[in-house]
C-alpha cells in the first residue's frame, strides 16, 4: 500500500457515477424485468474505461473501476453466491423516522428518479451461501486490468477494487436459512473471501466496504443498547479477519462509514464508539468519512487510533451528497488537521466519505461536479503537501 512520500496521494471511496443508459439496466433487472445480460456487460465495460480516463484526468493516485460492472456496492453479491431469494423491506433508519416531514420530502424525491434500491424490498438468505464460481470476479479483474493497459501511461500509481464486508450483507439481506447469524455471517466471510482474495491476486488493493461498522447502529440496533451494536461490529471484525488469512495487512484497506444518504444523521454513533473495533480490524489503512457536516470535528479522534508500521488513514476530505465543489483551501485545511493528528503526513490519503453512486442511480452529485469535486481534493492536497513540508 503506497504511503504519500513525497506529497499526500489522492484516492477515493469506489463508487463513481453510471450512465443513464446502464443505470436504467440495472435498474429494471433489480425490478424483477428480464434485461440483455450482453448489453449490460457491453455498457459497464464503456463505462469503465471512461471513469478511469476521467479520474486521471482529475488528479487521482490511487483510483479503481468505479464498480461500473456491479448494480450497488453490496447488492451485486446475488449475482455471484447461492442462497439469495424472496425480498423483505429493511427498517427505517432511525434518523429519518423521527423527522416525518423530511421523509415526506425524501421518499417524493426518491419517486422520479429510476434506480436500484438498496433500502427498500430486498433479498434474504433463503438457502446455503457458496460463491458460485470465481469466473465471475476473475472477469471483473481482468476487464479492469484491460482497461488500465489500454489506457496506459501515466495511469494510477496504484489501483484498487472494492468488495463488501459480510456484515452489510448479513444485515441488508436477512437470514432465513442458517440456524444462528454467527453461522450466517461465516458463510458470508467464506464466500467474500474468494473474492478478496480474488482481487488482491490480480495485483490489486482491496478495500472492504463496511458500513455496517457504523451504519447499523441506527438501523437493525436503533432500539438496542450500545453494547449489543459493538458485539456486533467485533464478531463482523473477526469475520473479515478470518477471511483476510491469506492476504498480507498491506494490501487491503477498509471503509466505514453512517450510510451513505443525505439526512440529519444525529442518530449516528460517534466514531471515538466504533474506532477500537475498526482497530482491530488486520488492514494496512482505514477510510473514514470527516467531510460531511456531523462529523468533521471528529477527526481527533484519529489521535486513538494506533497506527503501526506501514498503516495509512485515508480521510474523507470531499462530501459525495452534495453538489457544492469543496475549495481546495478546504480540503487543504482538513488535510492538515489530520496530518496533524496522526503526527505523520506520509500515513495520509485524501480520500472522499463515501462513493458518488453506491446504488445505480441513487448518487446525488452531477457527474460533471464529480470530477470538478475530484479535481478540487487535487489540488487541495497539492497545498496541503507544501504547507506539511512534504518534499513533491
Amino acid at each position: 500500500m503506497l504511503h504519500s512520500t513525497n506529497r499526500i496521494l489522492t484516492t477515493h471511496t469506489g463508487s463513481l457515477p453510471r450512465p443513464a443508459a446502464l443505470t436504467d439496466l440495472y435498474a429494471r433487472r433489480a425490478a424483477g424485468e428480464v434485461v440483455d445480460e450482453t448489453a449490460i456487460d457491453t455498457a459497464g465495460k464503456t463505462a469503465t474505461r471512461h471513469v478511469v480516463r476521467q479520474q486521471i484526468a482529475a488528479g487521482i493516485d490511487v483510483g479503481n473501476n468505479g464498480e461500473q460492472q456491479r448494480e450497488a456496492f453490496f447488492l451485486y453479491v446475488r449475482h455471484r453466491m447461492t442462497g439469495f431469494n424472496g425480498s423483505w423491506n429493511r427498517r427505517l433508519v432511525a434518523d429519518i423516522a423521527r423527522y416525518p416531514m423530511f421523509q415526506a420530502w425524501a421518499t417524493a424525491a426518491e419517486s422520479v428518479r429510476k434506480s436500484v434500491n438498496n433500502r427498500g424490498t430486498l433479498p434474504s438468505a433463503t438457502g446455503p451461501v457458496e460463491y458460485i464460481d470465481p469466473a465471475l470476479v476473475e472477469a471483473e479483474c481482468d476487464e479492469f486490468q484491460t482497461t488500465l493497459n489500454e489506457v496506459g501511461a501515466p495511469g494510477f500509481a496504484e489501483p484498487f477494487m472494492t468488495a463488501p464486508s459480510p456484515g452489510i450483507i448479513a444485515a441488508a439481506m436477512r437470514n432465513e436459512h442458517y440456524d444462528t447469524d454467527d453461522a450466517y455471517l461465516a458463510a458470508l466471510g467464506r464466500a467474500l473471501q474468494v473474492e478478496y482474495e480474488a482481487i488482491v491476486r490480480h495485483g490489486f488493493l482491496l478495500q472492504i466496504d463496511a458500513p455496517d461498522l457504523a451504519l447499523e447502529r441506527h438501523i437493525t440496533y436503533q432500539d438496542q443498547p450500545l453494547s449489543a451494536f459493538l458485539d456486533f461490529a467485533e464478531r463482523v471484525v473477526a469475520v473479515i479477519n478470518d477471511a483476510l488469512v491469506n492476504i498480507p495487512r498491506d494490501r487491503v484497506r477498509i471503509h466505514a462509514c453512517w450510510g451513505n444518504y443525505e439526512a440529519p444523521h444525529d442518530c449516528d454513533v460517534a466514531m471515538a464508539e466504533i474506532l477500537p473495533m475498526i482497530g482491530h480490524a488486520k488492514v494496512g489503512g482505514w477510510v473514514l468519512p470527516i467531510a460531511n457536516p456531523r462529523h468533521q470535528h471528529e477527526y481527533r479522534c484519529l489521535k486513538d487510533l494506533p497506527l503501526d508500521d506501514g498503516q495509512v488513514v485515508v480521510a474523507g476530505v470531499i462530501d459525495p451528497l452534495t453538489n457544492f465543489v469543496e475549495h481546495p483551501e478546504v480540503v487543504a485545511d482538513r488535510l492538515e488537521n489530520v496530518a496533524r493528528t496522526i503526527g505523520d503526513p506520509t500515513r495520509l490519503l485524501a480520500g472522499t466519505d463515501c462513493g458518488f453512486d453506491t446504488s445505480a442511480g441513487r448518487g446525488r452529485v452531477a457527474e460533471d461536479v464529480v470530477w470538478a469535486k475530484l479535481t478540487a481534493m487535487a489540488e487541495g492536497a497539492r497545498i496541503a503537501s507544501k504547507r506539511l513540508g512534504m518534499r513533491g
